[in-house]
C-alpha cells in the first residue's frame, strides 16, 4: 500500500512562510512580471486539488480531472517529480519557464513551437481573468503530485492570454482546452 502525505506534512514552513503562501507567491511573482493582478488563495480550490492529488498519488496516473473530480470546471495545472527532490518554487518555475515559448496571440496560438501544449501551463498561470489559485502536493512513495487550481478557468479559445480585445466566454458552449 502506498503511503500518502498531505501538503502539510511535507512541505515545512521556511522561515514562517506557509507552503500555501510560497505557492501563491510563486504565482503572484510571475503575475506581476506580466502586470497581471495578483491573485488570492482559495481554501476551496486547494481542497478540491486536494482530493484530486490523493487519487493521483494513490493511482500512480498523471491526468487531468474532470467530470465530478473537477465539477467546477476549474483550470488545472499538474506537476509530478521525484519525491522529495524539488521545492515547492522549482516546481511552480517548471510551469513559469514555459514562459520562453510563449507569444502573445489569441489561445491556442500562443507558442513559438506551434503546440500550445508547450506553453499551457503558463497560459494558466498568468490567464488575465483568473482571480484565485488552491493547490495541494501530496507524495506516494516515489513521487511528489502538485493540483492547483484555478477559478476562473483560463485556455479559452479566441482569447488573449493578457485579455486585449477579449469578450468574456459564455460558460455554455464556450471552448476550453486542456492538456
Amino acid at each position: 500500500m502506498e503511503m500518502l502525505m498531505p501538503l502539510f506534512m511535507m512541505a515545512a514552513v521556511v522561515a514562517g512562510v506557509t507552503p500555501a503562501e510560497r505557492l501563491l507567491s510563486a504565482h503572484n511573482a510571475e503575475r506581476a512580471t506580466v502586470n497581471m493582478k495578483p491573485l488570492a488563495w482559495s481554501a476551496t480550490l486547494a481542497t478540491d486539488a486536494q482530493r484530486w492529488a490523493e487519487k493521483l498519488a494513490k493511482s500512480g496516473q498523471f491526468n487531468h480531472a474532470d467530470g465530478a473530480d473537477n465539477a467546477g470546471n476549474h483550470g488545472e495545472n499538474l506537476w509530478m517529480g521525484t519525491r522529495g527532490a524539488y521545492t515547492l518554487e522549482e516546481m511552480v518555475g517548471s510551469w513559469t519557464n514555459e514562459k520562453r515559448m510563449f507569444k502573445p496571440g489569441r489561445f491556442p496560438d500562443v507558442s513559438t513551437t506551434k503546440n500550445w501544449m508547450d506553453v499551457g501551463h503558463y497560459t494558466q498561470l498568468i490567464w488575465h481573468s483568473s482571480r484565485s489559485v488552491g493547490c495541494a502536493i501530496v507524495a506516494n512513495r516515489s513521487d511528489d503530485y502538485l493540483v492547483c487550481r484555478y477559478d476562473p478557468p483560463g485556455n479559452w479559445v479566441g482569447q488573449d492570454p493578457f485579455g486585449a480585445d477579449t469578450i468574456p466566454p459564455k460558460r455554455k458552449g464556450a471552448k476550453k482546452i486542456r492538456h
